[in-house]
């Protein structure tokens, strides 16, 4: 017999091992649809995994963070997977879930532009919509995959991935690429949501752009944006790998007010605020940007 304590801590028993999928399902067929993977003592796991002894059990979905980083981190192994479809000599090279979405880095024999994206685009909703599986493959007995990276089969493309990932893309379809950079490698950035709705409000036009130095600063850079989006600020950051200045040039046309973080700015635990017109703000705590925004009507009380 196998005793399955849930995060509510009730118990639970089954007599045979069973997956985290058919655990979710055995609670609820909607719990089993939302499930993109499982916490087991802790440890985040894909829905396939066995659990075969007792053990604390947490169905993940899109809604909590960690849900929602793991349906980031499946569409860029999507996006990579469109990539070699579409060029099939193209090296593929790391990708990864950023901030509000996700990337993949790659070099080609040509330089894609911006125009190229709504092919890749529309061949991840093919991919999308004919509800490929995904599934961790396991390794050949003695390997070691770098840094934790595993291989894992989008159909039968293989990629090696750090985990997990949503089971099948039926669940990837709130997503969009907005932006290539690079000559080599070069990288495909995107967004994904757990809904339409919430990508719709995603690209409503925002009253802030945080703007990072370079990709040291992006978790900080990342938990601003939020911080703001708490206080009633409508954020977005750029963790792009981008020259600072050029983001900042690009961003200047679009949006009332700009945050910028650097190493200074991360240490001290602070921002810089400056206009679109360059007028300099100074430094300030998140707390005393978003009261500044409020009292300026900005931001919403």
């Amino acid at each position: 017999m196998i005793h399955i304590t849930l995060s509510d801590g009730s118990l639970r028993e089954y007599d045979q091992p069973l997956s985290v999928y058919e655990f979710a399902a055995s609670i609820g067929a909607g719990l089993a649809r939302a499930a993109v993977a499982g916490r087991v003592d802790g440890v985040l796991v894909d829905c396939e995994f066995m659990i075969e002894a007792d053990a604390r059990v947490g169905i993940v979905t899109p809604q909590e963070p960690d849900g929602l980083e793991i349906l980031r981190r499946s569409c860029a192994l999507m996006l990579a997977v469109a990539i070699k479809q579409l060029y099939p000599k193209a090296q593929l090279q790391i990708g990864s879930a950023m901030g509000d979405g996700f990337f993949y880095e790659f070099s080609f024999e040509r330089l894609l532009h911006l125009v190229d994206l709504a092919g890749i685009e529309a061949r991840m909703r093919t991919l999308a919509a004919t509800n490929h599986s995904i599934r961790r493959r396991k390794p050949p007995t003695g390997s070691t995959p770098p840094e934790k990276s595993l291989p894992y089969l989008l159909g039968d493309f293989e990629c090696l991935s750090v985990g997990p990932h949503v089971p099948a893309t039926r669940v990837l379809q709130a997503f969009a690429l907005d932006h290539i950079s690079g000559t080599a490698p070069q990288r495909v950035y995107g967004t994904c949501w757990p809904s339409q709705q919430e990508l719709d409000d995603w690209r409503s036009p925002p009253h802030v752009i945080i703007v990072s130095m370079d990709e040291r600063q992006a978790d900080y850079a990342q938990s601003v944006t939020e911080a703001l989006r708490r206080g009633g600020v409508r954020a977005r950051a750029d963790l792009r790998n981008e020259k600072v200045r050029h983001k900042i040039r690009e961003h200047s046309q679009q949006v009332p007010y700009l945050v910028v973080i650097g190493e200074k700015e991360k240490a001290g635990g602070f921002v810089s605020v400056r206009s679109r017109t360059g007028e300099d703000f100074g430094r300030m705590a998140v707390d005393a940007v978003c009261e500044w925004l409020r009292s300026i009507g900005i931001a919403r009380v």
